[in-house]
């Protein structure tokens, strides 16, 4: 019997005290609402507006000839509105309602309201927007067969032939093809102007084009002994890299043309890049080593030292990309004995981060809109992979290609890419979007007077 009363209690207590500030609200809105119904609460009453209903208020009716006018009774009736005088009580019986309270203070909600929507996921198509046949290109990981100028024009060298399609247009043309002896072409790059283009050759040397006119402009001999694989452009400055490990700085102006060259590399040069500074160049090898050059050790009299040699790909690299908003961020890429994607700080030359990509890497673009990095790949499934930097987490893949995807080239707008395969395929995708469209600079008004006109007569 002992144990059920005090477990009664604790229970009993129990219930008091689980909600007390709660029990306490309910019990004193009560006591306010235990009102008598026939007795007028004061607190609640008008007493203004209920002298005046008692007095005034009778006036108009008592009056009728007074009130006649009907322009009278409107304004009068919308008199009543505008201070609420339409009420027919006079004794209020409960009490007023409590104010309304704001669950978000103004300044929180109109912060709120300020935060920019959440950005639509972008669609990437799957397939390729296009298609274009490409004969006799050469199935070699160690060549950079494509390129795209920034005046939008595509180059690709098939076989012997240097072939330009005008995206803009869709039209063909020739640009050179090559003697059996000294061919086949070995590799291309669009100089910065987007007019003229360097075509490297199996025999060592490297021609000089102008595609509008047609016509070569000079060859550069003397610096390799073997096929130029690897070229880029800084500036006026051509840099190349050859089957000899010899990577070579060729001023294009003047007659003597050699003006530093990087000794570095046991095997073939398959991969340059210059950063977007000019001062630092990557470059890969067959040899599984990639060195980062700084142009300020650059010597004319003797062979410059490298500024980072990296050992850590276990194959060789071609696909190098430096970041396009992080100046010392560089990504490579190794070949099939490697598989890995990895991230440089080439100022300290620390491997940042390594993934492996289960396949080949062939080459590597950066997207110029978004932290995206874009790899294609050989064996087994030829696909084009994109990855979200950091976290490098898979976002799509693209395939269609039959072949390893060689060589890529990016739009100047940054939207569409190109691949070339073995498979004898080139083929466009719409895979990095659309960029945001700048807003026009709104025009300064012009302190000086009469600075709108061209004279004052």
């Amino acid at each position: 019997m002992e144990t059920g009363i005090i477990n009664s209690s604790a229970s009993s207590n129990k219930s008091q005290s689980r909600c007390p500030l709660q029990e306490q609200l309910l019990q004193r809105r009560n006591s306010r609402e235990n009102l008598d119904r026939f007795i007028p609460n004061r607190s609640a009453m008008d007493f203004d507006y209920a002298h005046y209903m008692l007095t005034e208020g009778k006036k108009g009716k008592e009056n009728p000839a007074v009130t006649s006018s009907p322009s009278r009774d409107a304004y009068r009736k919308q008199l009543a509105e505008t201070f609420n005088m339409n009420r027919t009580r006079i004794l209020a019986f409960k009490n007023k309602p409590p104010t309304p309270m704001e669950a978000i203070p103004n300044d929180f909600s109109s912060a709120a309201h300020q935060v920019k929507p959440a950005k639509p996921r972008r669609h990437i198509p799957q397939t390729s927007e296009r298609t274009l046949d490409a004969p006799d290109i050469m199935d070699d990981y160690y060549l950079n067969l494509l390129d795209w100028g920034s005046s939008n024009v595509l180059s690709i060298a098939l076989g012997n032939t240097v072939y330009l399609w005008d995206a803009s247009d869709g039209t063909t043309s020739e640009l050179v093809t090559i003697d059996e002896e000294i061919g086949p072409v070995t590799s291309v790059k669009w100089a910065p102007d987007g007019r003229h283009i360097a075509v490297g050759l199996n025999n060592s040397e490297v021609q000089l084009w102008d595609s509008t006119a047609n016509r070569m402009l000079r060859t550069l001999r003397g610096g390799h002994t073997s096929r130029v694989g690897a070229l880029d452009w800084n500036n006026h400055i051509l840099t190349t890299g050859g089957m000899d490990g010899q990577i070579i700085n060729n001023d294009v102006r003047v007659r003597a043309h050699i003006v530093e060259t990087y000794r570095g590399h046991q095997q073939e040069v398959c991969g340059l890049k210059w950063a977007a500074s000019g001062q630092q160049l990557a470059s890969g090898g067959n040899d599984n080593l990639l060195h980062i050059w700084d142009r300020s050790m650059a010597s004319s009299n003797a062979p410059t030292q490298w500024l980072h040699r990296l050992e850590d790909h276990t194959a060789a690299v071609k696909a190098l990309a430096w970041c396009p908003f992080q100046g010392n961020l560089l990504a490579s890429g190794g070949g099939g004995g490697d598989r890995c994607i990895k991230f440089w700080n080439t100022h300290t030359g620390a491997c940042l981060n390594s993934v492996d990509t289960g396949s080949q890497v062939c080459a590597l673009l950066w997207n110029k809109n978004e932290r995206e990095l874009l790899s294609s790949h050989g064996f087994t499934q030829n696909q084009l992979t994109l990855w979200k930097y950091p976290s490098m987490v898979k976002i799509a893949e693209l395939t269609g290609h039959t072949s390893r995807v060689l060589f890529m080239a990016q739009s100047p707008d940054g939207c569409t890419v190109a691949s070339a395969a073995g498979d004898e395929t080139l083929r466009f995708w719409n895979v990095f979007g659309t960029p945001e469209v700048a807003k026009p600079a709104a025009k300064t008004m012009s302190t000086e007077p009469f600075a709108h006109l061209n004279r004052i007569r």
